[in-house]
């Protein structure tokens, strides 16, 4: 396999990754952490924000998740549009691990197996989110700087 095709499949495995994490939020939100029912608790009006907040990042996760399966090679061509493609989607990835480090160890997710090696699973594609998309930019930026 040669380099570009390894890129390429870490883009394509990040897309499908990003799309999965579109499909699973729902459930995590209401099966780990009783989202709804926290929710609930809130002002009707603010109740509306958080829950269109959560689709808005479930949306998010899933748009990012076809533009890097369906615009693989024009992710990396340098092109101004690829960088700040490739900007985005590193500082949304990069902020949402950055916020798990910082933030998400003040909170307990329930004991149960399956939801700590579903919580170590979803680190680390978070983690594979940041890693390719950081990679996209500084790849983008040297191909635009021609260093």
């Amino acid at each position: 396999m040669t380099t570009q095709q390894t890129v390429n499949l870490f883009i394509t495995a990040s897309g499908i990754g990003q799309i999965f994490t579109a499909f699973v939020y729902p459930y995590i939100r209401h099966r780990v952490f009783d989202w709804y029912n926290d929710v609930k608790q809130l002002k009707p009006l603010n109740q509306e924000i958080a829950k269109t907040y959560g689709r808005y990042i479930q949306g998010l996760n899933f748009a990012f998740g076809i533009i890097s399966i369906t615009l693989t090679t024009e992710l990396q061509n340098g092109s101004s549009l690829a960088i700040a493609i490739a900007a985005l989607l590193a500082a949304y990835w990069v902020g949402k691990v950055a916020t798990q480090i910082a933030y998400y160890p003040m909170y307990t997710i329930p004991q149960k197996t399956i939801f700590k090696i579903g919580s170590y699973c979803m680190n680390s594609l978070f983690v594979l989110f940041a890693s390719v998309n950081t990679y996209l930019l500084i790849h983008n930026l040297i191909v635009f700087l021609k260093l």
